[in-house]
């Protein structure tokens, strides 16, 4: 397990700062070298595992927010225990109300620009973008948060 101890430490850092909570992080980079293990794809490098990590993290925010969705549809009897603080409730509503609004590609750059502190060079080599690209895509995202913030930038 080489693969593992070698890069799991900084998946999960990431997958944690990404979903603010420990167990889903743990959860997320299990599965995901779990999945390449079996596949025989153990020869990937730190720059997939990244991609791959926040593509399943984007996905749990999504499935959070429905999941909030649904609750406060159906009540307060099906409410599972330990939500999380109010922060980051609002934290991964904010982020699902993003996802619905951008493209996966400009959400990915987002979480990369804002979670991870990748300059837009790194980001558009990580992605295989121009680095102009990269930062209209960035410029889209500020425009849809400010809207989401009511105008506040």
């Amino acid at each position: 397990m080489d693969f593992y101890r070698r890069y799991g430490p900084a998946v999960l850092r990431k997958c944690e700062r990404m979903l603010g909570n420990r167990q889903d992080a743990e959860d997320i980079v299990q599965n995901l070298f779990i999945d390449l293990i079996r596949k025989g794809r153990t020869d990937v490098g730190l720059a997939y595992l990244y991609r791959a990590a926040t593509t399943r993290s984007l996905n749990v925010i999504r499935n959070r927010k429905r999941r909030q969705e649904l609750l406060d549809r159906h009540g307060e009897a099906l409410r599972p225990r330990g939500m999380g603080t109010e922060g980051e409730v609002v934290t991964a509503e904010l982020l699902a109300e993003l996802a619905r609004q951008l493209d996966p590609k400009t959400l990915e750059i987002l979480v990369y620009a804002h979670q991870d502190h990748m300059s837009q060079q790194e980001i558009s080599s990580l992605c295989g973008l121009s680095r102009k690209t990269v930062g209209k895509r960035l410029q889209r995202a500020r425009v849809t948060l400010e809207s989401l913030a009511g105008g506040a930038p």
